[in-house]
């Protein structure tokens, strides 16, 4: 049960949602239905109109009016926990959605919705006994154990959201704090309830979560009022949405997914316990499914099914014997990965686990190489200098390891075996990954013998004998990572599968060493 509230279930995130849908599961209560109305008074419903400025740092907002609510003591600490509990899941720390409660008695609409120099926004937050600029408010709160989590949303931003009533009295700086003015009471009878976001679908979410949950309370439960929110466009929608929707899946369905054997009936009932209102239709076992506003967790017909089982209990399925049967086994390049690897850490060498990222200057420009001829698969929006490109060797992770360890006794002997990424047009995604085994030698001399004994070693495990046709050989190669003269390329079976030599100056003093080395890099896949 804690596993289902925590991840999806907004709707029993407080005491009142969990009553209800037990209450339903038990079938002591049908589930309410939702209503979305008018002004009692006939009037004109409460406004929320949302300025330009808005777009560069929060640029959605929704709204609803609670009225004529009751709380008391324990009704009040609810409806605060819920918004908390909110804040912490769906709206993500308050970087997708943030709620701002109000106590509509002591303000008037029609309220704006918009962004303002920090130095210009001036306001007595809650809990405060004097009024403060939105930059002074951000300086004392770096010290709050509560609020100090949430500054980073907006702090660097020119411009910092601010909601106002016809009066200028300001309502909420969202995503920190509400104003002291319009702080909801145990006294309070009309509650207006406002959303900013960076998620519009999210922010319609969170709202109806909390109307739905306390509208209980009001006059006439299960009613909420609407509100107008009017965009910079001049587009006008009405909040809450409040949507019901209907699906239509086969009892088959579910059948065969949950192992079970029950008729339609019986899962319509066992789906309507879970407030999913559902009944047969006349076309054979196909059921009808009313989603409601409550369980914005329910969007393909597998989280039905899902339900469909909480409701028959997991415990009640009866444990059957699959009736094909499988036999698993490890994909043959993992197989010889494993192999390889024991025996290279047996042959003296230390393994290292690196970045399947790196930057482009790491397999290019200090490799001494064109990034032109890389065939590197590039990210299209990098977050640091050090993850731009996936690798398409081993050599530089392994280099950068010896360079962060060179306080290490010599010699420093290090391999890997993984994955780098190269472009292929061939392949449906563009790309493809190649399995290849990467081997260092740091010392005070090169070492190459060191490397040379590690590739016939290698050669040894995988039963490859020494030959030109269908055994393996090396010939003298250039290649601008290594030393002139002092690099070869090795071919197994006619087909080139990697270099090895003595890594060019230029490389060692371009990734910070100071002492030759020698490599290989191979690719292992030809020997599956």
């Amino acid at each position: 049960l804690c596993n289902i509230i925590m991840s999806n279930r907004y709707d029993l995130l407080c005491l009142e949602g969990l009553v209800r849908g037990l209450q339903v599961f038990k079938e002591k209560l049908e589930a309410p239905r939702y209503k979305r109305v008018s002004p009692a008074d006939g009037g004109e419903p409460q406004r929320l109109v949302i300025t330009e400025e808005t777009a560069s740092v929060r640029p959605h907002a929704v709204a609803a009016v609670l009225r004529n609510i009751t709380f008391t003591q324990e009704r009040y600490e609810s409806f605060i926990e819920l918004q908390e509990k909110l804040h912490q899941n769906i709206c993500r720390k308050r970087t997708l959605v943030a709620i701002g409660t109000h106590d509509l008695d002591t303000i008037s609409g029609p309220f704006t919705y918009t962004a303002k120099p920090p130095g210009e926004i001036r306001f007595k937050p809650l809990s405060q006994s004097r009024e403060y600029t939105a930059a002074e408010l951000m300086s004392l709160y770096k010290t709050d154990s509560h609020l100090r989590h949430y500054l980073h949303i907006i702090e660097n931003e020119p411009l910092y959201p601010v909601i106002y009533d016809s009066n200028g009295i300001v309502l909420s700086m969202p995503p920190i704090i509400n104003g002291d003015h319009s702080k909801i009471s145990l006294n309070t009878k009309n509650i207006f309830i406002e959303c900013t976001a960076t998620d519009l679908t999210k922010a319609k979410i969170t709202l109806d979560m909390v109307v739905t949950m306390f509208s209980e309370y009001c006059d006439e439960p299960f009613t909420v009022e609407e509100a107008e929110v009017v965009y910079p466009d001049g587009r006008l929608s009405v909040y809450p949405e409040l949507a019901y929707r209907t699906e239509t899946l086969s009892g088959d369905f579910i059948n065969k997914r949950v192992g079970i054997n029950e008729s339609a009936e019986s899962i319509a009932q066992l789906l309507t316990r879970m407030c999913l209102r559902s009944e047969v239709s006349g076309e054979g076992d196909l059921i009808q499914v009313e989603i409601p506003p409550t369980r914005a967790d329910v969007i393909h017909a597998c989280d039905i099914m899902e339900d469909a089982a909480i409701a028959y209990g997991f415990n009640n399925i009866v444990r059957s014997t699959p009736r094909t049967y499988t036999v698993a086994n490890q994909l043959p390049v993992n197989k010889l990965t494993e192999l390889l690897r024991q025996d290279l850490a047996a042959a003296g060498f230390t393994e290292a686990l690196t970045f399947a990222l790196c930057s482009e200057e790491d397999i290019a420009d200090k490799l001494r190489k064109n990034i032109t001829e890389t065939r590197a698969v590039h990210i299209s929006n990098p977050k640091t200098a050090d993850f731009q490109v996936a690798r398409t060797s081993l050599l530089p992770g392994l280099l950068k390891t010896i360079a962060a360890n060179r306080k290490m006794p010599l010699p420093l002997k290090l391999f890997e075996i993984s994955d780098v990424v190269l472009k292929d047009e061939t392949k449906d995604v563009g790309a493809r990954n190649n399995r290849r085994l990467c081997a260092v030698y740091y010392n005070k001399s090169p070492g190459f013998e060191v490397i040379h004994g590690l590739l016939d070693r290698v050669m040894q495990l995988l039963d490859v004998k020494p030959g030109r046709n269908q055994g393996y050989h090396i010939q003298a190669a250039e290649d601008s990572t290594f030393f002139p003269g002092r690099c070869a390329e090795i071919f197994s079976c006619g087909k080139s599968i990697g270099h090895l030599g003595v890594l060019h100056p230029d490389v060692i003093s371009r990734f910070e060493l100071t002492m030759p080395c020698s490599a290989i890099d191979i690719d292992i896949e030809p020997f599956l």
